[in-house]
């Protein structure tokens, strides 16, 4: 399925027993909550976990001006970036010490690969993150809806239990991590 904002939106205030929606300005309770609670709750949910489908990695661009103290480097993040996972250099991801100051990247390094969390176009969700985000927004949406604590802690409970289970989902979509040196491993051969 191609998913949108709006199908999304419509999909949890369905789950919470709301009216879909079809426009953010249809003048409605239900397009008013989602529209402003949306993007924050999306990017929250992208942020909170290394999603494969959200990971990706860019060589920065070095800025003309340095920091003023502690790094001598400063790098443009992108324009879709949520969250840092790690920095490296020369052709590897990860392994450089950094900073995030400024929505800027600062190192000693003259050259940054970083992976980050990005916000993919809603149609590259899969469906397990779809559902987990549905049951999230159902869960945020309820109380300023319905004003039922009792029925919004019972949705934060079903999202809870599903964001679990898409996390598990998504790590199985790479080769495990392993331990690459470590020193009782090494003691024991």
């Amino acid at each position: 399925m191609n998913y949108t904002d709006l199908s999304i939106c419509s999909n949890a205030l369905l789950k919470l027993g709301a009216e879909s929606i079809t426009s953010y300005k249809d003048g409605t309770a239900e397009a008013e909550i989602a529209s402003s609670l949306y993007p924050l709750i999306r990017d929250s949910l992208l942020s909170s976990y290394p999603w494969k489908f959200a990971v990706a990695q860019k060589k920065l661009q070095r800025l003309a001006d340095s920091p003023i103290a502690d790094y001598r480097y400063a790098y443009l993040l992108p324009n879709n970036f949520l969250r840092v996972i790690s920095a490296g250099e020369g052709g590897r991801g990860q392994g450089i010490t950094y900073a995030i100051n400024e929505n800027r990247l600062h190192t000693d390094k003259s050259e940054v690969t970083l992976t980050y969390i990005f916000r993919p176009p809603e149609s590259l969700f899969p469906a397990f993150f779809c559902e987990a985000l549905v049951a999230k927004l159902a869960a945020e949406f309820c109380l300023p809806l319905t004003e039922s604590t009792s029925r919004a802690e019972m949705l934060a409970k079903i999202s809870d239990d599903l964001v679990a289970k898409a996390r598990l989902i998504d790590a199985q979509q790479a080769t495990p991590s392993c331990f690459e040196d470590y020193t009782l491993v090494e003691a024991r051969k």
